[in-house]
């Protein structure tokens, strides 16, 4: 099997699309149904290339984790927080950098970390606060608000998001009508929710 410039491309494998009533040939692979563990990666379903495209869009890598669990997923040090030790009697950790041992002048590890971690505080509590629901929940993160929210700052957010993004208000620039249609679907959402009083 060679690859080419398809990355993860396998050519000539002799396989066909394991998507049902697909006759292309299997050249990507996607991972299948046995999971990962500890001997390896499973079992391989081998797609097209469309098939793995539609299969990677739909991938989701946080689905039936709790909003703790991404929470400390996505936490910057997660892949570091355990040393292993080296290998070689008395040699101590094996050298991996921690966090602390980088120069950030600007502030750029520091405030990215930051802003993942209060976005996944704010999912977290509002999992535990219990009066919204998960859609009410990703609503309020569209707009901005946290769980303190009422009418009147749902109003003034959604008023101030629409002129932010309507292209009447851009010289006439669609780059943010997706965003605009997300805002507007979530104010709907928030406006006729009992949590919101």
């Amino acid at each position: 099997m060679r690859q080419t410039k398809f990355h993860g491309r396998y050519e000539d494998t002799g396989r066909v699309c394991d998507y049902p009533g697909c006759g292309e040939a299997g050249e990507f692979r996607a991972p299948g149904g046995g999971g990962h563990g500890f001997d390896g990666p499973g079992e391989w379903r081998w797609l097209c290339l469309d098939h793995v495209r539609e299969f990677n869009a739909g991938y989701d890598w946080f689905e039936g984790m709790s909003a703790e669990q991404i929470y400390h997923a996505q936490a910057p040090g997660a892949g570091w927080r355990t040393e292993s030790p080296s290998f070689r009697p008395n040699a101590g950790v094996d050298g991996m950098p921690r966090w602390c041992d980088f120069d950030d002048p600007l502030d750029a590890i520091s405030a990215r970390a930051a802003g993942i971690k209060s976005r996944a505080q704010r999912e977290a509590e509002m999992a535990m606060d219990g009066r919204f629901s998960r859609e009410e929940a990703e609503a309020l993160e569209t707009m901005g608000l946290g769980l303190n929210t009422d009418r009147r700052r749902l109003r003034r957010r959604y008023s101030e998001l629409v002129r932010r993004y309507h292209p009447d208000r851009n010289g006439g620039d669609r780059q943010y009508e997706a965003r605009l249609g997300r805002v507007v679907e979530a104010y709907q959402m928030l406006r006729k929710s009992r949590a919101i009083g």
